[in-house]
């Protein structure tokens, strides 16, 4: 069972690191917003592994990948909106000068 374990962990790790290195650097920030799903989850699975208790290594490892997991979620969701202020538009005050006249 922990060949077939560390087999997904190294498949999953090599496919997120070709995945990531394929994408241009101008696209990232947009994926950001997609990518928040997986992280959560990965989030999820996280605390699935801290909550196993399949001892105490597993438990440790596990609330480092809840902490790591935590962080890449919500530094996505802080870099999105930080994107997304970017484009919204200053208020206009057209609407208010034709309703005046």
């Amino acid at each position: 069972m922990l060949i077939l374990e560390l087999y997904v962990f190294v498949l999953a790790a090599f496919v997120g690191f070709v995945v990531i290195t394929r994408v241009p650097p101008l696209l990232h920030t947009p994926l950001m917003s997609a990518t928040n799903a997986i992280s959560g989850i990965s989030l999820v699975g996280s605390m699935v592994a801290a909550g196993a208790n399949r001892g105490t290594v597993s438990t440790a490892l596990g609330f480092i990948a809840v902490v790591c997991a935590t962080t890449n979620v919500v530094g996505g969701f802080l870099i999105t909106d930080r994107m997304l202020k970017m484009f919204r538009r200053e208020p206009h005050d057209d609407a208010s000068k034709t309703r005046k006249q």
